[in-house]
């Protein structure tokens, strides 16, 4: 069946989360007078981050837990000396400027250009509310989608079917007219394909996944 609706992942997929990290923490770090190289801060905060971000998909953790704990482990794997109250600032801090950084990964807006006139073009993330608007609309991304569905709204994280299936009636689509692209394998990938939409995976790895692309601008030799 053909496809008419595209469902993107947002954050790894589109706007380029380590990045914009990356500058989110250098900006704060300067104004809370913290002098540690963000470099190598990134370089222990993303894995941490990963695996603070697959409990929290699993309904191990809460997102407060997720918000503090990460920067925790982050800073005891550095072993620089942060304080309770200087993790809860930095971590209230990460959310209300994160947000305000526009990186996107290569190609974004070519690839949403190309597709806007062919598909409806949608989100679906696992981001909070608070912050996933926001990046859409600072990136000046938010007018290629149709629909948004957070999990949040939704009140369960992918791969849960109830948020695809969620998205898929907020869009008025049918799941073989539909698919969706992400970073994520467990999230994005094998949560469409459990409940019947197609999917492809941006990875550096091809292996993962029989669909996949490395780069966004291979979607014009496929859709």
């Amino acid at each position: 069946m053909e496809i008419k609706h595209i469902f993107f992942d947002l954050d790894h997929t589109l706007w380029d989360f380590e990045k914009n990290s990356a500058l989110t923490f250098r900006k704060i770090f300067r104004e809370c007078e913290i002098d540690f190289p963000v470099d190598q801060f990134m370089k222990h905060y993303m894995p941490i981050n990963h695996r603070y971000w697959k409990m929290y998909r699993e309904n191990k953790i809460k997102q407060d837990e997720l918000r503090y704990c990460r920067l925790k482990d982050t800073f005891q794997a550095l072993n620089f000396d942060a304080s309770d109250q200087l993790i809860s600032l930095l971590s209230e801090q990460y959310i209300q400027n994160l947000s305000e950084q526009t990186a996107l990964l290569p190609y974004t807006l070519d690839i949403l250009t190309y597709l806007q006139d062919k598909y409806q073009l949608h989100i679906i993330t696992n981001g909070f509310d608070q912050v996933q608007y926001k990046k859409l609309k600072n990136s000046a991304i938010d007018t290629y989608f149709k629909t948004v569905t957070t999990a949040e709204e939704v009140s369960y994280k992918k791969p849960h079917p109830k948020v695809f299936h969620h998205a898929l009636n907020k869009a008025q689509a049918n799941k073989k007219e539909s698919l969706m692209i992400g970073d994520n394998l467990e999230a994005d990938i094998h949560g469409a394909i459990q409940i019947g939409m197609q999917a492809i995976h941006l990875s550096n790895d091809k292996t993962q996944y029989k669909r996949s692309i490395t780069q966004l601008k291979e979607l014009m030799g496929i859709l």
